[in-house]
C-alpha cells in the first residue's frame, strides 16, 4: 500500500543478533504490505514479539540468534507463558501472545531463516466463550433516534447519528465505517465493504442509511472531497473511533444502557435481529464478513437465550 509504514513499528530494546533484528524487520514488512493488517492488529504483535524477546534473552543468558531460535524447546515456551501469568496478564492477552508467536515462527519457516516445531506443540489458554451482547430492538432505535441530542453543532449531531444508523443498518465494524470515502457511498441499494485482511464484501444499504449519510452531507458547512474521508471531525481529517466511542458512552448514561452498549453492539444487534426474524446464517456470515461460520453461530446462542428469557416471561406455568 502506497504511503504506508513498512519499517517495524517494534522498538529493538531487548538483545538480539542482528540476523534476528533483519527477521523481525521481514516479517513487519510482510504484515504490513502482504497481509495488510490493520494498525491495531500490528501495534498487538509488535507489543508481543517485544515483550518475548524482552524475556527471552535473560533466560538464555545471551542475545538469541535465528540458530538459537530453531533450538527452543515447549520447556522455553511455556517458561514465558508462567511468567505472564505469574504476572497477573489475562488469558485472553496471553492466548494472543501465543498466536503472535506462532505467526512470526511460521515466517521464519516459510523463509527457510528457522525451523521450530516446538512452538506447535504449545497450547494456547483455553478462553471463556463469549456470547455478544446486543441491544434490544427498542434499545437500538432508541440509541439512533437519541445520539444526535447530545452535540449541539448540527452536521456533528448528523453525522453521529449517520455513523451509528450505518452500523445498524449495515452492520459495519466501526473501523470500516470510519475508513469509508465519499466516492464510497453507493447510490443504489448496496456498497462494497473492504474490512479485515483487505477482503472485501457487498451489503445491502437501507434507504434510512443513506438518508442519513445524505443528511450529514447537506449540513456539513465544507465540501467533502469525493477521494477524501466520508465522516470527519470538527478539524476536517478523518473521524477518530474514539470520538463515536465517547458519544455512545454518554448515551449509556442517558439511557441507562448496560456496559456492554457500545458502537460494536451495534453490529450484534444487526446480526441477532436479522436472525430473529428469519435470517440465515450463511447469509449473515457473508454480510458481516466472517471468515468462520462458528463465529457466526454465537448468535444462535444470544437468540435462544431471548427466546428462554421470553417464555419465562410470558408462559403462565413458568411463574407457577
Amino acid at each position: 500500500m502506497a504511503g504506508r509504514e513498512v519499517s517495524p513499528k517494534i522498538l529493538v530494546n531487548f538483545a538480539a543478533e542482528p540476523a534476528v533484528v533483519r527477521a523481525i524487520e521481514e516479517w513487519w514488512k510482510w504484515m504490513t504490505v502482504e497481509k495488510n493488517c490493520s494498525d491495531h492488529t500490528l501495534d498487538a504483535y509488535a507489543r508481543d514479539l517485544s515483550a518475548f524477546f524482552k524475556y527471552l534473552s535473560p533466560h538464555l543468558g545471551f542475545p538469541p540468534g535465528l540458530s538459537d531460535l530453531e533450538n527452543l524447546t515447549t520447556i522455553d515456551f511455556r517458561g514465558y507463558l508462567a511468567k505472564r501469568h505469574n504476572d497477573g496478564l489475562s488469558r485472553s492477552s496471553t492466548a494472543r501472545a501465543v498466536s503472535t508467536l506462532r505467526n512470526f515462527f511460521k515466517f521464519l519457516d516459510r523463509r527457510e531463516l528457522a525451523h521450530n516445531a516446538a512452538i506447535k506443540a504449545v497450547k494456547t489458554p483455553k478462553l471463556p466463550r463469549s456470547i455478544p451482547k446486543p441491544l434490544s430492538e427498542i434499545e437500538a432505535r432508541e440509541a439512533l433516534s437519541v445520539i444526535g441530542d447530545l452535540h449541539d453543532t448540527p452536521w456533528i449531531a448528523a453525522r453521529d447519528m449517520a455513523v451509528l444508523t450505518l452500523l445498524y443498518g449495515c452492520g459495519l465494524r466501526i473501523s470500516e465505517a470510519l475508513n469509508l470515502n465519499v466516492e464510497d457511498v453507493p447510490e443504489g441499494d448496496a456498497m462494497v465493504i473492504t474490512g479485515k485482511g483487505n477482503k472485501q464484501r457487498v451489503v445491502p444499504v437501507l434507504p434510512i442509511v443513506l438518508d442519513a449519510i445524505a443528511y450529514y452531507r447537506k449540513l456539513y458547512p465544507k465540501r467533502l472531497k469525493k477521494s477524501g474521508p466520508l465522516f470527519v471531525g470538527a478539524q476536517g481529517k478523518r473521524l477518530n473511533a474514539g470520538i463515536i466511542q465517547r458519544q455512545v458512552r454518554k448515551l449509556r448514561a442517558l439511557l441507562g444502557l448496560p456496559s456492554t452498549a457500545t458502537p460494536h453492539a451495534l453490529r450484534h444487534s444487526f446480526a441477532t435481529h436479522l436472525l430473529a426474524g428469519g435470517g440465515d446464517l450463511r447469509t449473515i456470515q457473508e454480510l458481516l464478513g466472517h471468515e468462520s461460520l462458528s463465529t457466526t453461530q454465537r448468535y444462535t446462542e444470544v437468540d435462544q437465550a431471548r427466546l428462554i428469557e421470553v417464555y419465562r416471561d410470558s408462559h403462565p406455568r413458568a411463574r407457577n
